[in-house]
Formats: structure tokens, sequence, C-alpha cells
């Protein structure tokens, strides 16, 4: 039996507000977590004009400033599913990870079932809170980002641009797998 070679690919949203289809997925940030320099960012036109202030404050995004100059989305999906397709095989399996992947994934996933009928990702995601919280024994409280943050200290930061942050998150699932997960899989 062939094992699946598994590609983690690190993926930042921001959105309009908290659910997909009552509220627009605005922006879409994306690295392999193994390769961060290979990305996808864009930002796409809103679905409907209802938003959370506070959501939309986070990322500085206008609704109408995006209906001028973001993507259709099904443009965008289309394009994130392409590049995601450049370097993942028919062989290989595409993992989301994402820091509060529910989130994240929630969106993608809409976008994509509904502009192209399919997720490359599937029906899975991993979540990079969790993720540290099995790794360490943690508490739920300790997974914020401020307290990995200060275990792990990574070079980068947060800063509410999806691709920033999707790098952001990509270096903290490295960090996890190679401090925290490989040191343990040697001892047991």
């Amino acid at each position: 039996m062939t094992v699946k070679r598994e590609i983690f690919i690190s993926i930042d949203v921001e959105a309009a507000g908290p659910i997909p289809g009552e509220f627009s997925l605005l922006s879409i940030g994306a690295c392999d977590v193994d390769e961060p320099s290979r990305v996808f960012s864009c930002e796409l036109q809103p679905i409907n004009r209802n938003a959370d202030p506070k959501a939309l404050e986070v990322g500085g995004f206008s609704l109408e400033k995006l209906a001028r100059t973001g993507l259709p989305p099904k443009e965008a999906m289309e394009k994130f599913a392409s590049w995601i397709e450049s370097f993942v095989g028919e062989s290989d399996t595409a993992v989301f990870v994402g820091f509060n992947a529910p989130f994240d994934w929630s969106f993608i996933n809409y976008y994509f079932h509904k502009f192209l009928g399919r997720n490359p990702f599937g029906f899975t995601a991993l979540d990079i809170k969790a993720y540290y919280m099995g790794a360490t024994g943690s508490t739920w409280r300790d997974t914020r980002s401020s307290a990995i943050d200060a275990k792990l200290n990574p070079k980068s930061k947060s800063d509410h641009n999806a691709l920033h942050d999707a790098q952001y998150q990509a270096e903290l699932f490295r960090l996890i797998r190679k401090n925290l997960v490989s040191g343990r899989a040697g001892n047991a």
C-alpha cells in the first residue's frame, strides 16, 4: 500500500462576519507550510452587504471598495484551487492547516462548494490550537496565540493580513512539529 504524501497548507481568511453565506469571505491568504514562500492571496467581492462593523475594522476592509477591486468569488476560488493543484499532485493529500481552523475552514469550504462544487481539502482541517494542546497537554486557554508565542518565540507575528497570518501560522505549526511533536515521537 502506498502512503499518500501530505502537503500541509496554512490558510487564513478575513470575513465580514461570523458565518459563511450570511457574511462574505473578503480575503484569503495561504502558504505551503514547508515552503512558506509558496503563497497565494486574494481579495474577493462581497456576496452581500451584510457586515459586522468590528469584523471590517479588524481587517481594514470596505465592502464598497472590495465590490470594485476584489475578484468575483468564483474566479477567486478557481485561482485558489489552481494554486493548490500546482504543487499538490493527484497522489498527494492537501491538508488544511489553520489557527482556529473551524472558522477559516467554514468559509473556505462554503465558498469552494458554492462556487466550484468541490473542496480540494475534502471535509477536514487541522487546527493548530488543538494540535498544540495535544502536543503539550496545555489547557485550552493556553492555546491563545500570545501564550503560544511566549513558548515558541516565532519570528513572524499576526497582523490581520490574511497572507501574513497564514505565514505566521505556518511558522507556529513548524515549531510545534519540530520542537514538541518530533521530540516526543522519538521517546515513544
